[in-house]
C-alpha cells in the first residue's frame, strides 16, 4: 500500500517540478485544486521520502523530491526579515500567510531536515535542524515573540506533545548531543504528564490554565482530541522503547491510549470521533462528530505499539478494529490515496485527497512506524 499506491500517488499528482516543493490542494483523481502551498507539508514530505528511502527503499524518485523540498524550505519558506516561518506561499513561493503564535512550520521543517540528514549523510543538515531548534526555544522563552490566540491565558497540550516527537528524531540524527536533548524531552513529557494527563476526569485535555487548574466553564477548556491525545501517547511510548522499555513511561502512555481510545472510539459507526466534550455536555464544533483519516492512523500506530511492548491482547484487538475500519471507509481503490473526511454514519463528506493540513504525511507514517513495530515483533 505504501510503496505501491500512497508515495506515488503524491511523487505524481503533489510534486511540483517546475517550482519545487509540493502541492497538497489535490481532489480524488489527484487534479490540481490549490496552487498555494503549505509550509508544514514542504516539512513533513521532506520526513515521509526521505524516511522511505532511509527504511524502506532508495529509489532515485525519493531522493529527487528531498532535494527539491530542502531546495524550497531554504529558498522560500523562512521570512528574510526575522527568520520565522511562513504557513502558506504561492507556488513559485512568494508569501501569502504568515502565522506568528505558532511554531509549527519551524517544528515540521527540524523533522525533515533531520529525516534528509540521516537519509543521504548530511550531517550539515543535523546541525542546520539542531540550530533551528534552538531558535524554536528562544521563540517560546521569550515573550511578547509568540502572539497568544486568546487573551485569557492558557497552556496547549500541542506544544509539548509534537517538540517531544521533533526532538526524538533530531536526537537520531544528532547524537552528540544526545544529553541535552534528552533533558528537553524529559521536560515535555512531564509537562505532558503534570498539566494534560487528568485522572480526575480520565482524559487526556487540550488545555488549562497556566497553573494547572482546568477551564471546565467553556467550550475550549473542555474540548478533547481523541486523535491528539492518542498520538501523544505513542510519542510517550516510542521514548519508553528507546529507554528500554522504562515503565513509568510506558504506564503513562498506554494510561493515554486506554482514556482516549475509549472516549473516542463511535461504538454505533466505528472509527475516531474528532471531538468530545470532557464532562460528556454537548460538543460544540460543527465537525465534531466527523471521521477524519489522521486520528485513525493514530489509533492504528499507537494500539500496535502499545501491543508490541506490552503483549496485552486488548491492544491487538483495537488496532484490527481500526485497521478494518480504515480498510472499509478510507481507501480509495480506484485513484488511490485515502479519502479525508467522512460523516459520522461514514459517508463521504468530500472526495478530496489534500489540503493545507491533509497531505503527505500522517498516513505515510502510519505505515512507516507500522512496518517498523512489525519488524521487531518478527525478531
Amino acid at each position: 500500500m505504501l510503496l505501491e499506491n500512497v508515495l506515488p500517488f503524491w511523487l505524481q499528482y503533489g510534486f511540483d517540478r517546475t517550482h519545487g516543493g509540493v502541492y497538497t490542494g489535490l481532489d480524488r483523481n489527484g487534479a490540481l485544486l490549490e496552487t498555494d502551498k503549505s509550509v508544514w507539508f514542504q516539512g513533513r514530505a521532506l520526513w515521509v521520502y526521505a524516511t522511505a528511502y532511509r527504511q524502506m527503499e532508495r529509489r532515485p524518485e525519493y531522493q529527487e523530491l528531498c532535494d527539491s523540498l530542502v531546495s524550497f524550505i531554504e529558498n522560500h519558506c523562512f521570512d528574510p526579515s526575522d527568520g520565522r516561518m511562513y504557513f502558506r506561499l504561492s507556488q513559485e513561493g512568494k508569501p501569502v500567510v504568515k502565522r506568528i503564535r505558532y511554531v509549527f512550520s519551524e517544528m515540521f521543517a527540524i523533522l525533515g531536515f533531520a529525516a534528509y540528514s540521516r537519509a543521504f549523510d548530511r550531517p550539515e543538515y543535523a546541525k542546520k535542524a539542531y540550530a533551528l531548534f534552538k531558535k524554536v526555544e528562544g521563540y517560546l522563552n521569550e515573550p511578547g515573540i509568540l502572539i497568544p490566540k486568546f487573551e485569557r491565558e492558557s497552556k496547549g497540550f500541542g506544544l509539548p506533545m509534537i517538540l517531544l516527537n521533533t526532538v526524538s528524531e533530531l536526537r537520531e540524527a544528532l547524537p552528540e548531543k544526545s544529553e541535552e536533548l534528552t533533558r528537553a524531552i524529559d521536560g515535555y513529557i512531564k509537562e505532558i504528564e503534570i498539566f494534560f494527563v487528568r485522572p480526575e476526569l480520565k482524559v487526556v485535555v487540550e488545555q488549562c490554565n497556566p497553573d494547572g487548574t482546568l477551564q471546565l466553564d467553556h467550550f475550549e477548556g473542555r474540548l478533547l482530541n481523541p486523535g491528539h491525545a492518542i498520538e501523544g501517547a505513542w510519542f510517550v511510548l516510542t521514548e519508553a522503547q528507546k529507554r528500554g522499555g522504562d515503565a513509568e513511561l510506558m504506564h503513562l502512555g498506554t494510561t493515554m491510549l486506554d482514556w482516549m481510545f475509549a472516549r473516542g472510539w463511535d461504538e454505533d459507526y466505528g472509527g475516531i470521533i474528532y471531538y468530545r466534550d470532557a464532562l460528556g455536555k454537548s460538543a460544540t464544533e460543527y465537525w465534531h462528530d466527523m471521521k477524519f483519516w489522521w486520528p485513525q492512523c493514530e489509533a492504528a500506530i499507537a494500539n500496535l505499539l502499545a501491543y508490541s511492548m506490552s503483549g496485552k491482547q486488548e491492544y491487538l484487538h483495537q488496532f484490527e478494529q481500526v485497521d478494518k475500519y480504515i480498510k472499509t471507509h478510507f481507501l480509495d481503490e480506484e485513484h488511490g490515496e485515502w479519502f479525508g473526511y467522512l460523516h459520522r454514519d461514514n459517508s463521504l463528506s468530500t472526495p478530496l485527497k489534500g489540503t493545507m493540513y491533509k497531505g503527505p504525511f500522517h498516513i505515510p507514517r502510519m505505515y512507516l512506524v507500522a512496518c517498523e513495530i512489525l519488524d521487531g515483533l518478527r525478531q
